[in-house]
C-alpha cells in the first residue's frame, strides 16, 4: 500500500501530499533528455506562443487553444527582447511543454501510466481516472515566470468538481529556484474563478466569482528533491515565485479528472473525438 490512512488524512487536512522518492532518479533523468531532445527539434517559426499564468489578461491563441491533443512548446513571458529576437538560446527559453505528452510520446507515456500512480488515484478518491493533460515545466534560469496563485479546477473544469493535479520534481525545487507554495487547508474553501473558451470558440474569458486577494500570509514552501511526487487537490490555492537564479527547475505535472463527472465543452482544453481520454 503506497498510501495510508494518515496520509489520506493529511490529503484531506491540507489539500496537498508530498510523497519524497516517489520516482527514480534514473526516470527523472530520462523525461528530461526526452524533453530536451522535444525542444530541439521544436521550430519556432511554427508559432511563437508566450506562456504565462497571468490568465486574466491573456489573450489565448490558437496554438494554445489547440494544443490539448498535440505536443507543444510555448515560450517564457521574458525570453525575448524589445527587438523581437530571444535573449538566450532556444534551450534557454522554453518556458515549457503540453499538453498531450503521456499519450503523444512513448517516453513520457510509460512515465505517466504505471501501476502506482493508478494506486495513487484510487486511493486520493478517484473511481475511473483519466488523465486530461500533461506538461514538462522548465522554470528557466534568471526568467522562469511566476506562476500567481490559482486554483486548478479554475481552468480545469468538471461537474462535479474532480480535478487533482500530480506534480513530479525532476531537479531539486527549492527557494532559490521557484519552489511551490500552497496555502494549507485552502482547498476546502470555493472556487474563486472560472476560465472558459469565449462563445466564438477562438478566445477565452475568465469571470471572477470572489475577489478577494488570497491569504499569502498563509503559503508555506513546498521544497522538493528530485524524485518528489507532490498530490494538489483542484481547490488548493498555489503558486511558484519567479526563478531568478542559475538553476532550472525543471518538473513534470498531469492533472487527472473523473472519468464519470461531466466536462463541459466550453473548457479550454478540448480533444479531438478520435483521442479520447484514457486512464492508467
Amino acid at each position: 500500500m503506497l498510501l495510508t490512512k494518515k496520509h489520506i488524512k493529511l490529503f484531506e487536512q491540507d489539500g496537498f501530499l508530498v510523497l519524497e522518492n516517489f520516482v527514480s532518479q534514473e526516470a527523472c533523468e530520462g523525461l528530461r533528455r526526452r524533453a530536451t531532445e522535444i525542444v530541439e527539434a521544436f521550430d519556432p517559426a511554427e508559432s511563437v506562443s508566450i506562456f504565462t499564468t497571468n490568465e486574466q489578461t491573456r489573450h489565448s491563441d490558437r496554438y494554445f487553444l489547440e494544443s490539448g491533443d498535440k505536443i507543444r512548446c510555448f515560450f517564457e513571458e521574458e525570453a525575448f527582447a524589445e527587438n523581437g529576437k530571444l535573449r538566450q538560446s532556444k534551450s534557454k527559453s522554453i518556458n515549457k511543454i503540453g499538453h498531450a505528452m503521456h499519450d503523444l510520446d512513448a517516453v513520457f507515456q510509460k512515465f505517466s501510466r504505471t501501476p502506482e500512480l493508478a494506486e495513487i488515484a484510487k486511493a486520493v478518491g478517484f473511481e475511473d481516472p483519466k488523465i486530461l493533460q500533461s506538461m514538462f515545466i522548465f522554470k528557466q534560469p534568471k526568467i522562469g515566470g511566476e506562476v500567481v496563485c490559482h486554483q486548478d479546477s479554475t481552468f480545469l473544469y468538471t461537474e462535479p468538481l474532480s480535478v487533482k493535479g500530480f506534480w513530479f520534481a525532476l531537479e531539486d525545487a527549492t527557494l532559490e529556484n521557484g519552489c511551490m507554495w500552497a496555502i494549507p487547508g485552502g482547498h476546502k474553501n470555493p472556487l474563486k474563478s472560472l476560465f472558459f473558451r469565449s462563445e466564438s470558440g477562438e478566445g477565452t474569458e475568465m469571470e471572477i466569482y470572489d475577489d478577494m486577494p488570497w491569504e499569502t500570509s498563509k503559503l508555506v514552501p513546498l521544497e522538493a528533491k528530485a524524485g518528489t511526487m507532490v498530490v494538489l487537490h483542484g481547490l488548493l490555492p498555489h503558486m511558484s515565485y519567479a526563478n531568478r537564479s542559475a538553476r532550472a527547475r525543471h518538473a513534470y505535472t498531469m492533472h487527472i479528472i473523473e472519468g464519470t463527472a461531466n466536462y463541459p465543452q466550453w473548457n479550454w482544453l478540448r480533444r479531438s473525438p478520435e483521442m479520447p481520454l484514457r486512464g492508467f
